[in-house]
């Protein structure tokens, strides 16, 4: 594998026999993240799902639906970003027929940086949002509290921003109708500051 690839694709290509970190035999395959290259908004979640593992596309299964729902009650289109994880391969514990989902330690997260940082530099966006901590520790370098970042701009280098946010699943895992509201709104008000400042179109968001 080079350190340097020439196109989006040749690094998508190189990803699919990545060996970096023992993940490799737990995922069934790699998951590259898909969009426009060059994009002025780039999502990074913290890794694939069931679904995704699946499907070899990010963002694909329950999350991926409450994201595109999200970003459409402000305008922009899936299709206008480009999507990936911190992680690129599904780490889960079979039980029966079932997968769990388990977290990426700190070493899968370093390890797997070498994909991200080649995807920043070739899709070089505007924005870079994070949404979990997964992502935040990846992007960063360092764990941080949600609370403590989210809902305003970081600096993330020289002409770019760095938006911190909840994964979409989070809210899947509420218990209540109330939280689910609640927390949707806060994500979408992340996701409205994540527009302005890429300059997209703003459209108004729903009441819930």
């Amino acid at each position: 594998m080079s350190a340097v690839s020439d196109t989006i694709a040749q690094v998508r290509h190189d990803a699919a026999s990545c060996t970096r970190c023992p993940l490799y035999r737990v995922g069934t395959q790699t998951v590259f993240g898909e969009g426009p290259c060059p994009a002025a908004v780039m999502l990074v979640g913290e890794q694939p799902g069931d679904q995704e593992d699946r499907q070899g596309r990010p963002f694909v299964g329950p999350a991926g639906r409450v994201l595109d729902k999200a970003l459409a009650d402000i305008g922009i289109d899936r299709r206008q970003v480009y999507v990936t994880n911190a992680v690129k391969h599904f780490k889960n514990v079979p039980r029966g027929k079932r997968r769990i989902h388990q977290k990426p330690n700190v070493s899968e997260i370093d390890r797997c940086k070498w994909w991200l940082d080649l995807e920043l530099k070739l899709v070089s966006p505007k924005i870079v949002v994070a949404m979990g901590a997964t992502a935040a520790r990846s992007l960063l370098g360092r764990t941080v509290r949600l609370e403590a970042t989210r809902g305003r701009a970081l600096e993330f280098g020289a002409g770019r921003s760095l938006v911190v946010t909840v994964h979409p699943s989070l809210l899947l895992r509420l218990p209540d109708a109330e939280s689910k509201a609640r927390e949707l709104r806060r994500f979408i008000a992340d996701l409205t500051l994540v527009a302005k400042l890429s300059g997209a179109r703003i459209a108004p968001a729903p009441k819930r």
